[in-house]
Protein backbone atom coordinates (compact mmCIF):
# COMPACT_ATOMS: atom_id res chain seq x y z
CA UNK A 1 0.00 0.00 0.00
CA UNK A 2 0.71 3.55 -0.20
CA UNK A 3 2.46 5.81 2.45
CA UNK A 4 1.82 9.33 3.23
CA UNK A 5 5.17 11.67 3.86
CA UNK A 6 5.70 14.71 5.71
CA UNK A 7 8.76 16.48 5.99
CA UNK A 8 10.54 19.79 6.87
CA UNK A 9 14.13 21.88 7.48
CA UNK A 10 15.06 22.59 10.78
CA UNK A 11 18.05 23.38 12.44
CA UNK A 12 19.22 20.87 15.12
CA UNK A 13 18.00 22.30 18.37
CA UNK A 14 14.08 22.29 17.25
CA UNK A 15 14.71 18.57 15.96
CA UNK A 16 13.47 17.33 19.19
CA UNK A 17 10.29 18.78 19.57
CA UNK A 18 9.47 18.20 15.50
CA UNK A 19 10.55 15.12 16.22
CA UNK A 20 8.00 14.37 19.04
CA UNK A 21 5.42 15.95 17.43
CA UNK A 22 5.40 13.74 14.41
CA UNK A 23 5.15 10.92 16.35
CA UNK A 24 2.43 12.51 18.41
CA UNK A 25 0.41 12.84 15.08
CA UNK A 26 0.81 9.05 14.19
CA UNK A 27 4.33 8.66 12.38
CA UNK A 28 5.21 5.59 12.27
CA UNK A 29 9.05 6.39 11.77
CA UNK A 30 10.75 9.70 12.04
CA UNK A 31 13.71 10.02 10.26
CA UNK A 32 16.63 12.97 9.47
CA UNK A 33 18.59 13.27 6.62
CA UNK A 34 21.52 15.75 5.79
CA UNK A 35 20.02 18.99 3.46
CA UNK A 36 23.69 20.77 2.29
CA UNK A 37 26.39 17.85 2.05
CA UNK A 38 27.80 18.71 6.07
CA UNK A 39 28.90 15.87 7.49
CA UNK A 40 30.04 15.03 11.25
CA UNK A 41 33.11 13.07 10.99
CA UNK A 42 34.03 12.84 14.85
CA UNK A 43 31.23 13.15 17.08
CA UNK A 44 31.60 13.31 20.81
CA UNK A 45 31.56 9.83 23.04
CA UNK A 46 28.25 8.72 23.26
CA UNK A 47 26.47 12.00 21.46
CA UNK A 48 24.28 11.75 18.01
CA UNK A 49 24.69 14.89 16.71
CA UNK A 50 22.76 16.42 13.92
CA UNK A 51 23.66 18.25 10.65
CA UNK A 52 23.48 21.93 11.01
CA UNK A 53 20.59 21.79 8.21
CA UNK A 54 18.25 18.73 8.99
CA UNK A 55 15.66 17.07 6.84
CA UNK A 56 13.17 15.83 9.58
CA UNK A 57 10.56 12.94 7.71
CA UNK A 58 7.67 11.77 9.05
CA UNK A 59 5.95 8.26 7.54
CA UNK A 60 2.07 7.85 8.08
CA UNK A 61 -0.14 5.17 6.98
CA UNK A 62 -1.77 6.67 3.91
CA UNK A 63 -5.31 7.00 5.20
CA UNK A 64 -3.50 9.58 8.47
CA UNK A 65 -6.11 12.68 8.62
CA UNK A 66 -3.66 15.42 6.94
CA UNK A 67 -6.17 18.31 7.91
CA UNK A 68 -5.64 16.97 11.49
CA UNK A 69 -2.08 16.61 11.63
CA UNK A 70 -1.37 20.12 9.15
CA UNK A 71 -2.55 22.49 12.00
CA UNK A 72 -1.08 20.87 15.28
CA UNK A 73 2.54 20.73 13.31
CA UNK A 74 1.52 24.43 12.22
CA UNK A 75 1.32 25.11 15.92
CA UNK A 76 4.11 23.46 16.53
CA UNK A 77 6.36 25.40 14.83
CA UNK A 78 4.38 28.85 16.00
CA UNK A 79 5.81 27.80 19.86
CA UNK A 80 8.92 27.09 18.44
CA UNK A 81 8.91 31.28 16.42
CA UNK A 82 9.73 28.90 13.09
CA UNK A 83 8.74 29.74 9.42
CA UNK A 84 8.33 26.18 8.58
CA UNK A 85 7.36 24.32 4.93
CA UNK A 86 5.84 20.77 5.76
CA UNK A 87 5.98 18.91 2.44
CA UNK A 88 2.97 16.44 2.32
CA UNK A 89 3.50 13.59 -0.39
CA UNK A 90 2.09 10.15 -1.18
CA UNK A 91 5.08 7.51 -1.22
CA UNK A 92 4.39 4.56 -3.55
CA UNK A 93 4.88 1.33 -2.10
CA UNK A 94 7.62 -0.97 -2.88
CA UNK A 95 9.98 -3.74 -2.29
CA UNK A 96 11.99 -2.24 -0.02
CA UNK A 97 14.20 -4.98 1.37
CA UNK A 98 14.77 -5.84 -2.92
CA UNK A 99 15.79 -2.39 -3.57
CA UNK A 100 17.85 -2.05 -0.43
CA UNK A 101 19.82 -5.23 -1.42
CA UNK A 102 19.97 -4.34 -5.27
CA UNK A 103 21.67 -1.31 -4.29
CA UNK A 104 24.88 -3.29 -2.96
CA UNK A 105 27.18 -5.10 -5.68
CA UNK A 106 30.69 -6.89 -5.84
CA UNK A 107 33.39 -4.68 -4.75
CA UNK A 108 37.14 -5.06 -6.44
CA UNK A 109 40.17 -3.68 -4.21
CA UNK A 110 43.39 -3.70 -5.70
CA UNK A 111 44.67 -7.06 -8.18
CA UNK A 112 42.87 -9.88 -6.15
CA UNK A 113 40.36 -8.98 -3.22
CA UNK A 114 36.84 -8.64 -3.88
CA UNK A 115 34.30 -8.21 -1.29
CA UNK A 116 30.50 -9.51 -2.35
CA UNK A 117 27.05 -9.73 -0.75
CA UNK A 118 25.98 -13.20 -0.52
CA UNK A 119 23.20 -12.88 -2.53
CA UNK A 120 25.52 -11.57 -5.59
CA UNK A 121 27.32 -14.09 -7.79
CA UNK A 122 30.80 -13.89 -7.54
CA UNK A 123 32.50 -12.17 -10.41
CA UNK A 124 35.49 -14.36 -10.71
CA UNK A 125 36.20 -17.57 -8.78
CA UNK A 126 39.50 -17.45 -8.81
CA UNK A 127 40.11 -14.38 -7.34
CA UNK A 128 40.13 -13.79 -3.44
CA UNK A 129 36.37 -13.22 -2.52
CA UNK A 130 34.85 -12.05 1.04
CA UNK A 131 31.64 -12.85 1.75
CA UNK A 132 30.22 -9.65 3.65
CA UNK A 133 26.59 -8.67 3.99
CA UNK A 134 25.71 -5.13 5.25
CA UNK A 135 24.82 -5.10 8.99
CA UNK A 136 24.99 -3.70 12.39
CA UNK A 137 29.05 -2.85 12.79
CA UNK A 138 30.37 -0.28 10.69
CA UNK A 139 32.56 -1.99 7.14
CA UNK A 140 31.30 -2.91 4.06
CA UNK A 141 33.82 -1.72 2.02
CA UNK A 142 32.02 0.99 0.60
CA UNK A 143 33.67 3.77 2.90
CA UNK A 144 36.84 5.46 1.28
CA UNK A 145 38.98 4.72 4.48
CA UNK A 146 37.99 0.76 4.45
CA UNK A 147 38.42 0.77 0.89
CA UNK A 148 42.00 2.00 0.68
CA UNK A 149 42.89 -0.47 4.13
CA UNK A 150 41.60 -3.25 1.71
CA UNK A 151 43.73 -1.91 -1.38
CA UNK A 152 46.56 -2.35 0.83
CA UNK A 153 45.75 -5.31 2.21
CA UNK A 154 46.00 -6.60 -1.12
CA UNK A 155 49.21 -4.94 -2.07
CA UNK A 156 51.24 -7.04 0.88
CA UNK A 157 52.33 -10.62 1.65
CA UNK A 158 50.40 -11.85 4.33
CA UNK A 159 50.93 -14.93 4.12
CA UNK A 160 51.92 -16.98 7.16
CA UNK A 161 51.79 -13.85 9.47
CA UNK A 162 49.49 -12.47 12.18
CA UNK A 163 47.25 -9.75 12.14
CA UNK A 164 45.50 -7.51 14.33
CA UNK A 165 42.39 -5.42 12.85
CA UNK A 166 42.39 -3.13 15.70
CA UNK A 167 38.59 -1.34 16.06
CA UNK A 168 37.46 -4.47 13.62
CA UNK A 169 34.19 -3.27 13.13
CA UNK A 170 32.41 -5.97 11.12
CA UNK A 171 36.21 -7.44 11.09
CA UNK A 172 36.14 -6.69 7.30
CA UNK A 173 40.22 -5.85 7.48
CA UNK A 174 41.30 -8.94 9.44
CA UNK A 175 38.87 -11.76 7.64
CA UNK A 176 40.48 -10.02 4.29
CA UNK A 177 43.71 -10.78 5.97
CA UNK A 178 42.85 -14.29 6.55
CA UNK A 179 41.43 -14.86 3.31
CA UNK A 180 45.01 -13.04 1.71
CA UNK A 181 47.23 -15.62 3.69
CA UNK A 182 47.37 -14.79 6.66
CA UNK A 183 47.84 -17.57 9.62
CA UNK A 184 45.53 -16.06 12.14
CA UNK A 185 43.92 -13.25 13.04
CA UNK A 186 42.68 -10.86 16.04
CA UNK A 187 39.82 -8.35 16.23
CA UNK A 188 39.61 -5.87 19.17
CA UNK A 189 36.88 -3.55 19.27
CA UNK A 190 35.08 -2.28 22.25
CA UNK A 191 31.49 -2.54 20.86
CA UNK A 192 29.81 -6.26 22.05
CA UNK A 193 28.25 -5.75 18.41
CA UNK A 194 31.42 -5.45 16.32
CA UNK A 195 32.80 -8.79 18.35
CA UNK A 196 28.89 -10.41 17.31
CA UNK A 197 29.31 -9.36 13.64
CA UNK A 198 33.33 -10.29 13.17
CA UNK A 199 32.50 -13.73 14.68
CA UNK A 200 29.23 -14.64 12.30
CA UNK A 201 31.23 -12.49 9.12
CA UNK A 202 33.92 -15.63 9.71
CA UNK A 203 31.62 -18.26 9.44
CA UNK A 204 30.39 -16.62 6.28
CA UNK A 205 33.76 -17.11 5.33
CA UNK A 206 34.53 -20.69 6.29
CA UNK A 207 37.35 -19.14 8.87
CA UNK A 208 37.78 -21.69 10.71
CA UNK A 209 37.32 -20.90 14.61
CA UNK A 210 41.08 -21.48 15.92
CA UNK A 211 42.23 -19.08 12.73
CA UNK A 212 40.33 -16.32 14.50
CA UNK A 213 39.96 -14.29 18.06
CA UNK A 214 37.84 -11.31 18.84
CA UNK A 215 38.25 -9.49 21.79
CA UNK A 216 36.56 -6.49 23.69
CA UNK A 217 39.72 -4.30 26.00
CA UNK A 218 41.55 -4.75 28.01
CA UNK A 219 43.95 -8.00 26.49
CA UNK A 220 46.74 -9.06 27.28
CA UNK A 221 50.29 -6.48 26.92
CA UNK A 222 52.01 -9.33 24.99
CA UNK A 223 49.91 -9.25 22.00
CA UNK A 224 51.95 -8.40 18.61
CA UNK A 225 51.55 -9.32 15.28
CA UNK A 226 53.60 -9.11 12.10
CA UNK A 227 50.33 -6.95 10.35
CA UNK A 228 47.97 -4.54 12.45
CA UNK A 229 45.54 -2.00 10.92
CA UNK A 230 43.75 0.03 12.60
CA UNK A 231 40.62 2.20 10.73
CA UNK A 232 38.91 4.35 13.18
CA UNK A 233 38.86 7.98 13.79
CA UNK A 234 42.17 10.49 14.17
CA UNK A 235 41.13 11.39 17.13
CA UNK A 236 41.50 8.09 19.01
CA UNK A 237 43.72 7.23 16.79
CA UNK A 238 46.75 10.00 18.19
CA UNK A 239 45.79 9.26 21.74
CA UNK A 240 46.31 5.42 21.75
CA UNK A 241 49.36 6.07 19.87
CA UNK A 242 51.17 3.91 22.39
CA UNK A 243 48.44 1.22 23.32
CA UNK A 244 48.60 0.55 19.19
CA UNK A 245 52.06 0.85 18.41
CA UNK A 246 52.91 -1.63 21.45
CA UNK A 247 50.94 -4.15 19.23
CA UNK A 248 52.97 -4.42 16.36
CA UNK A 249 56.24 -6.48 15.99
CA UNK A 250 59.68 -4.94 15.89
CA UNK A 251 60.05 -4.91 11.60
CA UNK A 252 56.04 -4.94 11.72
CA UNK A 253 53.77 -2.53 9.30
CA UNK A 254 51.00 -0.75 10.67
CA UNK A 255 48.07 1.12 8.45
CA UNK A 256 46.27 3.45 10.31
CA UNK A 257 43.32 5.21 8.28
CA UNK A 258 39.77 6.88 9.25
CA UNK A 259 41.43 9.76 8.95
CA UNK A 260 41.01 13.20 7.15
CA UNK A 261 43.67 14.65 5.11
CA UNK A 262 43.64 17.57 7.03
CA UNK A 263 44.36 15.37 10.59
CA UNK A 264 46.80 13.70 8.61
CA UNK A 265 50.06 15.51 10.37
CA UNK A 266 49.14 14.79 14.09
CA UNK A 267 48.59 11.55 13.51
CA UNK A 268 51.74 11.36 12.15
CA UNK A 269 53.07 12.79 14.81
CA UNK A 270 51.79 10.78 17.34
CA UNK A 271 53.32 7.46 15.77
CA UNK A 272 56.65 8.69 14.57
CA UNK A 273 58.50 7.70 17.68
CA UNK A 274 57.95 4.07 16.68
CA UNK A 275 57.38 4.29 13.59
CA UNK A 276 59.34 4.77 10.21
CA UNK A 277 56.52 6.39 7.81
CA UNK A 278 56.19 5.05 4.40
CA UNK A 279 53.47 6.06 2.71
CA UNK A 280 50.45 8.24 2.91
CA UNK A 281 48.20 7.78 0.49
CA UNK A 282 44.51 9.72 0.04
CA UNK A 283 41.66 8.82 -1.43
CA UNK A 284 38.31 11.57 -1.19
CA UNK A 285 39.82 13.93 1.26
CA UNK A 286 40.54 10.62 3.33
CA UNK A 287 44.14 9.28 3.87
CA UNK A 288 45.70 6.15 4.85
CA UNK A 289 49.37 5.92 6.92
CA UNK A 290 51.23 3.39 6.62
CA UNK A 291 54.27 2.97 8.71
CA UNK A 292 57.26 0.15 9.68
CA UNK A 293 57.87 -0.77 13.08
CA UNK A 294 61.63 0.66 14.10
Amino acid sequence: MPWLQIRTHATPEYIPQLEDTLLECGAMVVTFEDVNDDPVYEPELNTTPLWNHTKITGLFEADADVDAIRPILETTAKKLDLQLDFKIEILEDKDWEREWMDSYHPIQFGERLWVCPSWREVPDPEAVTLMLDPGLAFGTGTHPTTALCLQWLDSIDCKNKTIIDYGCGSGILGIAGLLLGATNMVGIDIDPQAVEATQANAVRNKIDSTRLEVKRPPYESNLQAEIVVANILAGPLAQLAPTISELVAPGGLLALSGILSSQSQEVIDAYTTWFIIDSITEHEEWVRIVGTKK
